[in-house]
């Protein structure tokens, strides 16, 4: 009987770690992205500046819109899911500017899990063994 008590405790032991989910907040670099032949094909014509990034001056600003998108990574490496679901989120955006006549999207901040991050530089996703996300905030603006 205590065999079986303890093959039990054991295998519900396993069962429960491969349960948990992982949602590790990665910071990732936004030159292994943006600029490649992958972004050209997956992104509109609007031009998107993230936080701190050089822009031309505006003339008039729309306001801040937001995205939260997700990806299934199953069988991708997290920078893969990572970067794919960035894109993603980015063309919402870009798509929110040009719907409403706009030339640009600037000042991009991650929004992950309402965790705001500014970066000219990197960008931050929530990567898990099943799914990646990434949350964006921007200001629609005219140049």
């Amino acid at each position: 009987m205590n065999k079986i008590f303890t093959a039990l405790a054991l295998t519900a032991t396993l069962l429960s770690g491969a349960a948990q989910a992982r949602n590790d907040v990665l910071t990732l670099p936004l030159d292994s992205i943006i600029g490649t032949e992958k972004a050209k094909q997956a992104l509109l014509d609007i031009p998107v500046y993230f936080a701190g990034q050089e822009h031309p001056t505006v003339s008039k600003n729309w306001g801040e819109v937001s995205t939260s998108r997700k990806t299934n990574a199953v069988g991708k490496s997290d920078d893969e899911a990572c970067q794919w679901v960035l894109l993603s989120a980015l063309k919402v955006l870009q798509e929110a500017a040009r719907k409403r006549g706009y030339d640009a999207v600037v000042n991009i901040r991650s929004n992950y899990q309402n965790n705001e991050f500014s970066s000219a530089t990197e960008f931050q996703c929530g990567a898990g063994k099943i799914m990646a996300g990434v949350a964006l905030k921007g200001d629609l603006v005219k140049f």
